[in-house]
């Protein structure tokens, strides 16, 4: 796709749309979308979830309904780890099922078929991020309807609460792409949510040897309807009149989720012994569950790196969020450690030129700068800040743990997870995907290539507790030493399919794929040991399984597994960029080809040869319009992956050269002055400050509270009152700090995952102080908070 408007369609050149006055920089003229008909009515998407794999088949309804033939180009997003694995068109009584050839050989076949009056089908990844892809329907002729379907198999990623998360992106805003990078970016044609021209049904169907428990949404669902009495199947549908302001996000949650699971599934009867294809494959997914002992001592070392995105995509809400989170963050960091936060746009900026020991000035220096932050430096260029930050110097005995908050919409997706990659070994890189359409190629590919965890945080999500898990993953001592050793029968051997496991968090599952060669008998077990050192201490889990196929789970887990084999051979390709190619490519396409799996070397094509008829008459392109959530105007140059300007009945068409407005720059999108005053008028006054975050911001950075006039007034009391309580010998920090801990416990113990690390250092310091009269502070401050904490919940 980065290259689909630019080195392909040279014959069908001249018959694009007709470019409409005013220079566009766009090459595909305009999209008017009342006087042209989209031809792309309806999507319906049936969604099949067995334990946490799901395969996804979406089936798209298109008619031309002008009066000449036409060829329809639609760029949409998809999760950035499914296996794409079927590709069909009917045609009326005509089914086309796809081939998966080399991209070229492709693209060069379906423009052959189009230039000889035949019809084709194409689609294909994008070369710059694996979560868009172009799907090309050629010549379809007046009157015509044909019926698009495409199925794609992908892992559903554990959440914080143990809800397993699936995403069907519906949002694709235009990818920011910086100047001078690779790449032509992908040219997408974006409308408002509102005025997405075609429709969306959503079912789901979910079976788990474990019962279903609940499945929650950001979109509204009809009711969860179970299937059996064991509530182990269950089906849910979206309800109608879906806006496409939003992905749709799916939650599901089983009754004991954490149980270590194999599953082996039997191989294509017709493809050949000894090929992926043709051997079983096993599919591990372990949770290690590490001693509590460990898990209590947190790290007080460490160099946090935090790096927050700033451009004008992130504004109002997101940003305000943003600077709330970034305030627990600083609250929680242990003494001891290094910290610095870089924010960035089209340019970056730092608090400090390097990083600094975390103290009370430093702190302070920081959330000062911080309550300064707007989303206010233009478009998203991650790499510059990125390649500064790895250019500093490691702190001895102090590991970097880089902290990424984006709303994701670049267009360099691989370039940016290539540079996480190549400095893997000198830190950890957890990420977090803000709203909706935040790319999950981006955020995902650079946790898993940074040892990390991914977040994602959509609709009225709260950043806070995601942010402060993946905090408290940072604080835990990092697993090293990671083996993972088979135990099977003699006549069996085994090829590892996924890329070596470089990280392991507390109750995060781990999955594993596996060819399996050669014949066993019925019963034979295998045995799975996945080994590992943390904090000094040696430890194992163990997993026996059988090796006999899981019944009719058809080719599901071979496809992931290819997936799996598939982009960890495409990074290796670019890892040798410039060297001798070692037929890396050749090996992808093969993998491709055998085992129907898209990658970024090949794509999907399906030629209409059945039909006898030569469409007459020059074809008409029309690009089919993806919901993005912010304004779309023309954008400066940079911004590649923009969308068409779009003209609508009631309005005049917005053309960047015709309309002299001000330009004010957001993301690379300029606004209308008139449009930006509407949104400075629009802003809200400040919300008051939420109690907890009042309190929080009091703490110093040792752990304690002062007590003062400040303090009582979070605490709901005046001064006086607060003072009077105080038992004679306490000092007045320790009372301070109690009576901190005692309203976190009796009032916000709904938000126990935002604050509990701060109450942690809190506790220490107390316990630091041997403070006399601890219990007796514990005692009169449950009376002046009318609360009934004990000492102990305290961690006292």
């Amino acid at each position: 796709m980065g290259s689909v408007n630019t080195t392909r369609r040279k014959k069908n050149c001249s018959q694009q749309l007709p470019v409409h006055t005013g220079t566009m920089m766009n090459r595909c003229g305009l999209l008017t979308l009342q006087r042209e008909p989209v031809p792309l009515k309806s999507i319906e998407v049936e969604l099949e979830v067995r334990d946490h794999v799901a395969t996804v088949v979406s089936t798209l309804n298109y008619e031309n309904k002008e009066d000449k033939p036409l060829e329809a180009v639609f760029v949409f997003p998809l999760p950035g780890d499914a296996a794409v694995c079927h590709f069909s068109a009917q045609i009326g009584q005509t089914q086309i099922v796809a081939e998966v050839k080399e991209k070229q050989e492709a693209r060069e076949e379906y423009d052959d078929a189009l230039s000889s009056g035949q019809q084709a089908f194409l689609l294909e990844e994008s070369d710059e991020s694996p979560d868009i892809f172009s799907l090309s329907v050629g010549s379809l002729p007046p009157g015509e309807s044909a019926s698009i379907r495409l199925e794609y198999v992908t892992e559903l990623a554990v959440q914080a609460d143990d809800g397993l998360r699936f995403c069907l992106p519906a949002v694709l805003n235009p990818r920011y792409q910086p100047q001078g990078s690779e790449g032509a970016g992908v040219q997408v044609t974006s409308v408002p949510a509102s005025l997405v021209p075609y429709s969306l049904s959503f079912s789901a169907r979910v079976s788990s040897p474990r019962p279903v428990s609940k499945v929650e949404s950001n979109c509204s669902l009809d009711p969860l309807q179970y299937l059996n009495t064991d509530q182990t199947q269950a089906t849910v549908k979206l309800a109608a009149g879906h806006k496409f302001d939003r992905d749709v996000e799916l939650l599901i949650y089983y009754k004991d989720a954490h149980q270590p699971t194999a599953v082996v599934e039997a191989g294509q009867a017709s493809a050949e012994p000894g090929s992926l294809m043709g051997d079983p494959v096993v599919m591990v997914s372990l949770y290690p569950e590490f001693p509590q002992s460990v898990m209590s001592s947190m790290a007080s070392c460490g160099d946090f790196v935090l790096l927050m995105d700033r451009s004008g995509s992130m504004s109002n809400t997101r940003i305000r969020s943003a600077k709330d989170t970034l305030l627990l963050l600083l609250k929680s960091l242990p003494m001891g450690c290094y910290f610095n936060i870089y924010s960035f746009g089209s340019r970056y900026e730092h608090i400090f030129p390097k990083s600094v020991e975390y103290s009370q000035q430093t702190m302070e220096e920081a959330l000062k700068k911080v309550e300064q932050m707007e989303a206010d430096l233009g478009g998203t260029e991650i790499l510059e800040p990125l390649k500064h930050i790895y250019s500093q110097p490691c702190i001895q005995n102090q590991p970097r743990q880089l902290f990424v908050f984006t709303d994701g919409e670049v267009g360099n997706t691989k370039e940016v997870i290539d540079l996480v990659k190549k400095n893997s070994g000198s830190h950890r890189c957890f990420s977090f995907g803000i709203g909706e359409g935040a790319s999950s190629a981006l955020i995902n590919g650079m946790a898993k290539e940074g040892g990390g965890h991914a977040q994602f945080i959509t609709g009225t999500d709260r950043m806070q507790p995601k942010v402060m898990q993946s905090l408290r993953f940072a604080l835990q001592p990092a697993v090293v030493d990671i083996s993972v050793t088979w135990d099977l029968p003699k006549e069996v051997s085994v090829t590892v399919l996924s890329p070596p496991i470089t990280a392991l968090f507390q109750g995060q599952r781990s999955l594993i794929y596996a060819q399996l060669t050669g014949q066993s008998s019925e019963a034979a077990e295998g045995c799975v040991t996945l080994k590992y050192s943390l904090a000094g201490h040696p430890s194992e889990n163990q997993l026996h399984f059988s090796l006999r196929p899981a019944e009719d789970t058809g080719l599901t887990v071979h496809r992931l597994g290819a997936r799996n084999l598939i982009r960890s051979l495409e990074m290796e390709e670019r890892d040798r960029r410039g060297q001798q190619d070692g037929g890396v490519k050749e090996k992808v396409v093969q993998l491709s080809v055998q085992s129907g799996v898209s990658s970024s070397f090949t794509a999907f094509i399906a030629v209409n040869k059945d039909n006898s008829e030569v469409i007459q008459g020059p074809l008409v392109r029309r690009n089919i319009p993806t919901p993005c959530t912010f304004p779309i105007l023309k954008s400066s140059g940079r911004h590649t992956m923009c969308a068409s300007p779009v003209m609508y009945e009631e309005t005049e068409t917005v053309c960047a050269s015709a309309v002299m407005y001000e330009e004010i720059e957001t993301d690379g999108f300029p606004m209308m002055e008139e449009e930006n005053q509407s949104r400075k008028s629009a802003v809200p006054e400040q919300p008051p400050r939420d109690p907890l975050l009042q309190l929080v911001s009091l703490q110093e950075a040792s752990g304690c509270w002062l007590l003062d006039a400040a303090l009582a007034a979070a605490l709901g009391k005046t001064n006086e009152e607060v003072e009077k309580s105080k038992p004679e010998k306490a000092s007045s920090e320790v009372w301070a700090t109690i009576l901190a801990l005692i309203w976190l416990h009796g009032f916000k113990m709904d938000a126990k995952d935002e604050w509990e690390l701060l109450a942690m250092k809190a506790a220490s310091w107390l316990r630091a102080q041997n403070a006399p009269c601890v219990s007796e502070c514990v005692d009169a401050g449950n009376v002046l908070l009318g609360c009934s904490v004990k000492k102990e919940a305290l961690g006292l």
